[in-house]
């Protein structure tokens, strides 16, 4: 019999047990049925922990883009500048050599445009969906998924290393 000292008195949880048993099974049972997403089911945790990873996902690929929007603002003006100083030391020097640094700076400010103002990531996302769908075998990891006893195995060969030194 359990009992939990409170006061001067003791208070004995076995007249409660099978009541709080009970109560236990129908929480989980209501939670199981309904699928609910408050804090008593586990469902619902995960439920909130999907939607939270998916929300710091969209702010991560939103800073990205907003950052991709910023570098072409100045990338932009550089290339802009360089390119009319190539263009006019080419014309005046007579040397067509000083318009091919203008081929690798062009692509550079095509790819950022791309990614922040065009489909860039639409196509991206296209071909990671294909990848997914198509490709499955490259996308294994070397000696197969992670497992629980792998990592104890590990842990214990890491953790003799140490006590042997």
């Amino acid at each position: 019999m359990w009992q939990v000292d409170l006061a001067p008195g003791s208070f004995t949880l076995a007249p409660y047990s099978s009541l709080i048993f009970c109560l236990g099974i129908l929480v989980f049972l209501i939670c199981i049925l309904a699928g609910s997403s408050h804090g008593l089911c586990p469902s619902g945790k995960l439920e909130r922990q999907l939607i939270m990873q998916n929300e710091m996902r969209e702010r991560q690929m939103a800073m990205q883009i907003a950052w991709s929007r910023e570098f072409l603002k100045y990338f932009g003006t550089f290339f802009g500048i360089a390119s009319v100083a190539l263009t006019a030391g080419a014309i005046k020097r007579k040397k067509p050599a000083f318009f091919l640094p203008i081929i690798p700076l062009g692509f550079v400010f095509t790819y950022q445009y791309d990614l922040g103002y065009g489909t860039l990531l639409q196509r991206m996302k296209g071909e990671a969906e294909n990848i997914l769908e198509t490709e499955t075998s490259k996308l294994q990891l070397p000696k197969g998924m992670i497992t629980f006893e792998g990592l104890e195995k590990a842990r214990r060969e890491q953790s003799k290393f140490f006590i042997d030194k």
